[in-house]
């Protein structure tokens, strides 16, 4: 008899522990509220804050995809601000004070005053001397780590051209979300490495 009423008190137990476990994982509270489980992981641990920019979005987005300042180191920002006339082969030149208001929101927001977690690792390795400062976030370290894997002849497939184009591998690269598991590469599906 003992035993049948410790046997019953022990599931009563667990049984009460498992609904309140699973109680805490579906509260919605906070910077996540209205996502399931799923999103409010994959956006936790993507690392890269999409801070919302109107003229940024306006200026810079309106040619190429408006990359997450989290994703450069602020010199390289800098440096890139600096030299608008010949932004990777155009003249991408901005009315001063523009390009004031852009270069401050990129530095600000920049690998190197963020605190994300991805961020901070596009940021490790970039002591770089003035006359060496990457422009390019796929000449980072940590970007080439990332991505080493690829194989050419996915670059060859069509809508994806190279590896600056986020968005044809990374479908919420606009939001900043670049989880591995939100891989989704056009003419060959799901990417799991």
């Amino acid at each position: 008899m003992k035993t049948f009423i410790f046997s019953t008190a022990a599931l009563a137990l667990v049984g009460t522990l498992l609904v309140g476990v699973q109680t805490v994982f579906s509260d919605d509270d906070g910077r996540y509220e209205g996502r399931g489980y799923w999103e409010r992981d994959m956006m936790r641990s993507t690392g890269v804050t999409s801070k919302p920019n109107p003229l940024y979005q306006e200026e810079c987005g309106s040619c190429h995809m408006a990359y997450p300042p989290g994703l450069l180191p602020s010199a390289s920002w800098r440096k890139m601000m600096g030299n608008l006339e010949d932004h990777f082969g155009d003249n991408a030149q901005l009315d001063d004070d523009v390009s004031q208001q852009l270069t401050e929101f990129l530095v600000a927001n920049s690998a190197s005053n963020s605190n994300d977690r991805r961020s901070r690792a596009f940021e490790y390795g970039s002591d770089y001397p003035d006359t060496m400062i990457p422009l390019r976030i796929t000449d980072l370290p940590y970007f080439r780590h990332e991505h080493n894997e690829i194989p050419r002849w996915v670059l060859k497939r069509a809508g994806i051209g190279s590896l600056s184009e986020c968005s044809a591998c990374h479908q919420n690269a606009e939001k900043g979300w670049f989880n591995e598991h939100d891989i989704y590469i056009k003419g060959i599906g799901r990417w799991d490495d």
